[in-house]
């Protein structure tokens, strides 16, 4: 070790035991930022969200906190709007002295808030599924890649319902660069895109989508339809009489499916890596603080752990790093593993996205999903699937942000 790199490493040295220092003497409230959509199309998706990370929050208080200081929940409306979320995200770093953000469900959200984080040396926890094609020094991503779930899950619908498939989707950044992947796998299994089609986000008019299905008659349905147009979606099908189609979908989760229920819609699946009816006692406690937490039956979901999952990883990383300063809790967080509901959730360093499993779910009479494939194992997640360079797959995502002007921020 030559004299410089040598004193470098005792500065570093000093600063982190200076900060851990202060961090002592610091009685102030953590605070910890929220942006999610608590109006608008996306409402019924992410307010159950804030509500997760509340529960989080609630919980590490009554152990007394971290470095001995309250945690606060400072939440904002995105309204179901990208360029809103982004301005909501900027005033909550830098009027509201936020430690951490957790934002976001729609990639075009996601899209529009990354540069904001970024440019502020900020920490996002972002909880949802995605068409991956990211990664960011400042986020963490606590949802699925597509080789996490878009990937299996088309495989699985591919082996075990049929060959024909049509792709429906919202007309934004997520569904668009989901289909590009489906129609890969749909090709290296030998199938056939009968069809491919999308609606505006918020769109409650899916007549002439159920009409190209109806005239391709496919063997699936491959569904990223979002929000609460998929209420349109199944109601469309079932005036159609094409509510006998198997659909998966990628973005229906538990809490979706009693607005869905009276469509008669039986033959209706989904690819999550977390299902409320999942077995184990960890899972168990996780569904019962939630009930006790809310005072209401609401299910859990993926989004939902993976939000829970997202504050208990923040958390430890301060802890590990002894201090809430944001370039060592980033630091920090990039190497934390926790034991979740649905099994052990590591985050991947390199990537900083995390570890998980894929199972597949089918619609029951009682509300919720009937586990039908479990892969049995967590996956590395790979935002950039590895059949294609990154490169390759920089050139696919900047097409189509600029095919799509809703998802540009």
């Amino acid at each position: 070790m030559n004299r410089s790199s040598g004193l470098r490493g005792l500065a570093t040295l000093f600063l982190m035991l200076l900060l851990t220092a202060c961090a002592r003497h610091d009685s102030s409230p953590l605070r910890v930022g929220v942006v999610h959509a608590l109006s608008g199309t996306m409402a019924t998706n992410e307010a159950p969200l804030v509500a997760a990370v509340r529960m989080a929050v609630d919980q590490l208080n009554a152990g007394g906190g971290l470095l001995g200081r309250k945690i606060e929940v400072v939440v904002a409306d995105s309204r179901s709007d990208a360029v809103h979320a982004a301005k909501e995200a900027d005033r909550l770093i830098k009027q509201e002295k936020i430690d951490v953000l957790f934002a976001c469900w729609t990639s075009s959200c996601r899209k529009a808030v990354k540069p904001v984080v970024e440019s502020n040396q900020h920490l996002m926890f972002y909880p949802v599924q995605y068409e991956g094609l990211e990664q960011s020094p400042n986020i963490i991503y606590t949802g699925a890649t597509a080789n996490q779930q878009i990937i299996p899950g088309t495989h699985w619908a591919l082996r075990n319902i049929g060959k024909r498939v049509f792709l429906a989707g919202s007309d934004y950044v997520f569904p668009r660069i989901a289909n590009r992947i489906m129609r890969d796998v749909v090709q290296i299994e030998t199938g056939e895109v009968v069809g491919e089609a999308y609606r505006p986000l918020g769109s409650d008019d899916f007549t002439a989508l159920v009409e190209a299905i109806r005239i391709a008659r496919p063997d699936v349905i491959l569904n990223t339809v979002n929000g609460d147009s998929n209420v349109a979606f199944f109601r469309a099908l079932q005036q159609a009489g094409l509510n006998h189609l198997p659909v998966m979908s990628f973005s229906v989760d538990a809490n979706n499916l009693p607005a869905l229920a009276g469509f008669g819609h039986d033959r209706h699946y989904a690819a999550w890596g977390y299902f409320q009816e999942l077995p184990g006692k960890a899972n168990q406690r996780f569904v019962s603080d939630w009930r006790r937490s809310l005072k209401t039956p609401m299910p859990t979901s993926d989004a939902i752990e993976a939000a829970y999952n997202g504050v208990k990883l923040w958390a430890q990383a301060v802890n590990a790093a002894g201090n809430a300063n944001l370039d060592v809790v980033n630091l920090a967080v990039a190497s934390q593993s926790i034991a979740a509901p649905s099994g052990v959730m590591t985050v991947d360093a390199r990537t900083r996205h995390v570890w998980k499993s894929i199972r597949v779910g089918k619609v029951n009479a009682q509300g919720g999903f009937d586990l039908v494939f479990d892969f049995g194992q967590t996956l590395r997640p790979e935002p950039f699937p590895l059949y294609r360079t990154r490169e390759a797959w920089e050139v696919i995502a900047q097409s189509e942000m600029i095919r799509q002007p809703e998802a540009r921020p």
